[in-house]
Formats: C-alpha cells, structure tokens, sequence
C-alpha cells in the first residue's frame, strides 16, 4: 500500500466551505473513481485551524496515477468546484506526499 498525505490550507474562513464540498460532493466522485480515503482531520493544535488534512490509500503509483487522472477530468469534478468555488477561492495552497509504509508500522 501507499498513502497519500495532502494538506489543504485555507483562505481565512474558508474551511467550512471545503468540508462542506467534500461533505457532499467530492466523497460520492471519489467512491465512482474507486478512490479510498484512510481517513480526514482538521487541526484542532498546531499551526493553522485553517487546515484540512487528509489520507488516501492506493494499491500502487500506477493505481493512482489511473483513478486520480480520471477524477481530476471528470466533467462533474470541475462543475462541484467551479459550484463551490462561487463565492470566491477556498483553498491557498495544497500540500502532497506519498507515503510508503515503514517495515514495523501498524499500517501496511
């Protein structure tokens, strides 16, 4: 397995609008992509309340590359942004890193 670590750091008060777009949106276009979340959090201590940090878990680069790919040119993807994105931009700055396991982690 792989895991892919991305930080979603908002515009100030924007937050509330990505939960709510991954909230009813995003999740459903994810499970049609086959793509599998290992969990979401946002920060409740640390540097900025104003994150949105997440965890997807993938077979393979290849298996990644083949079903973001598909997500990120789905007509409906661009459509639930555009939508959510109306009342101006929600995210600053997003951060990624694929992650493969440690020998002795509780995760494989």
């Amino acid at each position: 397995m792989i895991y892919e670590l991305r930080i979603y750091e908002c515009l100030p008060g924007r937050l509330p609008a990505l939960l709510k777009r991954f909230s009813d949106h995003t999740l459903a276009l994810w499970d049609k992509h086959g793509i599998r979340q290992a969990g979401f959090f946002t920060t409740l201590v640390g540097e900025s309340n104003q994150h949105l940090t997440y965890l997807l878990a993938w077979e393979s680069l290849a298996e990644r590359e083949t079903k973001w790919t598909a997500f990120a040119t789905d007509p409906a993807w661009h459509k639930v942004r555009d939508e959510s994105e109306r009342d101006g931009q929600i995210v600053a700055n997003i951060s990624n890193q694929l992650l493969a396991p440690a020998a002795f982690s509780s995760v494989k």
